[in-house]
């Protein structure tokens, strides 16, 4: 009996041990305890990690990420909406070797040099207002199109640099040019030899020229074909997207200047049966 009686003591003190050695958070995400889950995940990517899988509880969940550049797998604790804990985790939680790939032989990890550009973040989306669309009797063809907008943002890029009054590598970040996704709308009407789209708000540079104060913007040079149809508008004196609409499929592509872009499918009610408009 007195036997078990140690054991029993044993056990926790020994898990009080090995506790605090497990629940130290790496330095390079140590600022993201804390932080809401949505804006940890897109800062956890920005830094080079990897998202791979997750498990439920019942007040909380925990994820894992990988960084191939470090081989490093953390565990993420998120309670109440919010990063709880972060710690490093063996590889194999992560579905990783502990080895690193042959080809490395042993040596120390040395972090890659520079800045990788942001990828494109999804912010929320921007639909054309549909209550000023006009019915005139020029008006051939009134389309609706919903798909996905795109158009130039900021992210900040973290990375390593050198730094060389200290001599040594730095980790940071910098502003750097992105591209911002969203659901998107525009509305287009064609008549003969002209037409007209209005855009969504964020489908709008701050910077434009030429819109009517209601979101409609002249399309020019318009091509309608049995099965294409073509046009361009002006932003400003830059930016001038070119529409491209497939009528057998329906599908619509715009691009401009940089990242402005927008990629979807129109519809009409009057489409003949052999096409969709």
């Amino acid at each position: 009996m007195p036997v078990m009686r140690a054991s029993h003591i044993l056990l926790p003190f020994g898990l009080l041990i090995s506790a605090p050695a497990l629940a130290q958070t790496p330095a390079d995400v140590a600022d993201l305890v804390g932080a809401k889950g949505a804006g940890g995940e897109t800062q956890l990517k920005a830094r080079g990690y990897r998202f791979v899988r997750i498990e439920t509880g019942d007040d909380r969940k925990w994820t894992f990420w990988w960084n191939g550049d470090r081989r490093q797998c953390l565990s993420v604790v998120t309670y109440d909406g919010r990063y709880q804990a972060i710690t490093e985790s063996p590889a194999p939680d992560c579905g990783e070797s502990a080895r690193a790939p042959s080809g490395h032989g042993g040596a120390p990890h040395r972090p890659d040099i520079g800045y990788a550009r942001p990828r494109p973040d999804r912010v929320a989306p921007s639909y054309a207002a549909d209550d000023s669309a006009q019915t005139n009797d020029r008006v051939q063809l009134g389309l609706v199109c919903f798909g996905d907008g795109q158009r130039p943002g900021v992210a900040n890029s973290y990375g390593w640099t050198w730094d060389s009054d200290k001599k040594r590598y730095r980790y940071g970040n910098r502003v750097e040019m992105t591209a911002e996704q969203f659901d998107a709308s525009v509305m287009i009407q064609f008549w003969e030899g002209g037409g007209h789209i209005k855009l969504p708000k964020k489908l709008i540079p701050p910077l434009h020229s030429r819109g009517t104060e209601d979101g409609w913007w002249d399309i020019y040079n318009v091509s309608m074909q049995p099965d294409r149809i073509t046009g361009e508008y002006r932003l400003n004196g830059l930016n001038k997207p070119r529409i491209d609409i497939n009528r057998t499929s329906g599908q619509i592509s715009i691009k401009g200047l940089a990242d402005y872009a927008f990629r979807g499918t129109c519809d009409t009610a009057d489409a003949a049966a052999h096409r969709r408009f």
